[in-house]
């Protein structure tokens, strides 16, 4: 089995905060691999069925290095969870309209934190609209499907939390669905991202 290392650097602007760091990608392979650098440009003797099937294999290859890092991070337990979308209460109403940067699940070695602000109108708990749980991270568990799905699952444990986060990763991919239980139920859909502060550099 040949195993292939590479950093990846994030040079995008805001994808994360500014804690955020160069992460080492490592690929595991069966047989032969070729890395090739894909080119985002087209050229003047490309057909448009070249140049769609160049930019499919191009979307391939980001999903699969945004996989990695995600996972990656996942296993190393340094990440964030940015929401997209927020399912709270058993009956499963969704909000849409929120700020990533205010609604995450965020991991920081044996730290974590949940945090939910619905921009309801209402002030909540955490005087953003919602809920902010901090506590410690407890019987963390990781593991792997046929399917190349990311599974983990631990508690947040502290004196006003005790939850319980389970985090599926889908496959090719750096989307995830965290589902926390052990209070009003709360699921929270969006994109992992490798993620240090400065506190654990």
């Amino acid at each position: 089995m040949k195993r292939i290392f590479f950093i990846v650097m994030i040079l995008a602007a805001g994808l994360c905060a500014k804690g955020q760091t160069p992460d080492e990608v490592e690929i595991v392979s069966d047989g032969d691999v070729k890395l090739e650098v894909m080119n985002h440009d087209a050229t003047a003797d490309e057909t448009p069925e070249q140049i769609k099937e160049r930019k499919k294999l191009i979307k391939e290859h980001e999903d699969m290095i945004a996989f990695a890092k995600a996972s990656n991070s996942m296993k190393r337990g340094y990440f964030v969870l940015l929401a997209e979308h927020v399912s709270v209460g058993r009956s499963g109403y969704r909000h849409y309209d929120i700020n990533s940067n205010s609604n995450f699940v965020l991991c920081q070695n044996d730290d974590g934190i949940i945090q939910i602000a619905l921009n309801s109108g209402s002030p909540g708990t955490n005087g953003l609209g919602g809920w902010t749980g901090k506590g410690t991270i407890r019987n963390k568990k990781i593991r792997y499907d046929k399917d190349g799905n990311v599974f983990m699952q631990y508690d947040l444990v502290s004196a006003k939390v005790n939850a319980t986060v389970s985090i599926t990763l889908y496959s090719n991919s750096n989307y995830a669905l965290a589902q926390v239980t052990g209070g009003y139920p709360i699921t929270i859909y969006g994109k992992i991202l490798p993620y240090r502060d400065n506190e654990h550099r």
